[in-house]
């Protein structure tokens, strides 16, 4: 079993280094919160750090889930980020979705260092951390992704290597442009049933068996039905992914029309005051609309 690190304790991390522990590894935690690392240290049987440094010191692995471009540097660089505390050889994993810039500024960072550096963002939401089943897109060089894939494996479901470094951030963009228009899709699909005066479970019975199908609309609809949305990626954390993935689409020459549509969209959700409510809230916007 490794000794491992986990930086980052919030929806996402918080179950997924759990995980850790439950397969039998050594885990050290940190937060940007302490009282939360502590919190998660009595209830796994873990132990906690007071800095990212501090925290990787004598990890074989060092896993990151945490907010933005910004959140992650801070974790990783400077005299108390996790960098300056790892060993020659270890491997750093970062599950945060990123932009491609920031992953190409780390890993060079980490290879002057001389540690490694796997980009590893995932899929899956809340309840696939909770339940070990994320879907992790990698990038990063071969040697190091595959020492770090089984030890992902406690909280996976597919862990795959793309390509070299970035290409999983670029994969996590692909994840969430595929998203949008699918939310966007069965949001409009609902609420024409609704307007229709059609029972909306009796239709996503009968279209979620045909080609209508999605994980969106198996796992989203009911609750979007019910006007819930406190089930799963906040609002204000896609729009900061769909801006990565615009600003991208301009660096590659890529043409995102419905993506960039959604995005305001979302900013319209914002505005409604749904920036914590989760994705499928798009629906919320139409309603609004009459």
């Amino acid at each position: 079993m490794a000794k491992c690190t986990f930086l980052g304790l919030g929806v996402m991390g918080f179950p997924m280094a759990a995980h850790l522990v439950k397969a039998g590894h050594e885990v050290t935690v940190y937060n940007r919160t302490h009282e939360k690392a502590q919190a998660w240290a009595e209830k796994n049987g873990g132990q906690s750090a007071n800095t990212p440094h501090d925290a990787a010191q004598g990890a074989e692995f060092v896993f990151a889930c945490v907010g933005n471009d910004d959140d992650l540097r801070s974790v990783c660089l400077g005299e108390t980020g996790a960098f300056a505390g790892m060993d020659s050889g270890t491997v750093f994993v970062d599950h945060t979705t990123v932009s491609a810039k920031v992953t190409a500024e780390l890993y060079k960072a980490a290879d002057t260092a001389q540690i490694s550096f796997v980009d590893a963002p995932i899929s899956g939401g809340q309840a696939g951390a909770e339940n070990g089943a994320l879907s992790i897109m990698c990038g990063g060089d071969e040697g190091a992704y595959a020492r770090a894939e089984p030890v992902m494996a406690p909280y996976s479901k597919m862990c795959r290597r793309i390509g070299e470094s970035g290409a999983g951030q670029m994969t996590k963009m692909c994840n969430q442009i595929a998203i949008a228009g699918l939310v966007q899709g069965l949001s409009e699909a609902l609420h024409f049933a609704e307007k229709a005066g059609l029972d909306g479970r009796a239709v996503v019975e009968v279209i979620s068996q045909g080609a209508a199908g999605s994980w969106q609309m198996a796992n989203r609809y009911e609750t979007m039905l019910d006007d819930e949305f406190e089930h799963g990626f906040a609002v204000d954390w896609m729009r900061k992914d769909l801006g990565i993935c615009l600003d991208a689409s301009d660096e590659v020459g890529a043409s995102l029309p419905v993506t960039a549509l959604i995005d305001q969209f979302y900013k319209d959700v914002q505005k409604l005051g749904g920036g914590r409510w989760d994705t499928s809230s798009l629906i919320k916007r139409l309603r609004a609309m009459g």
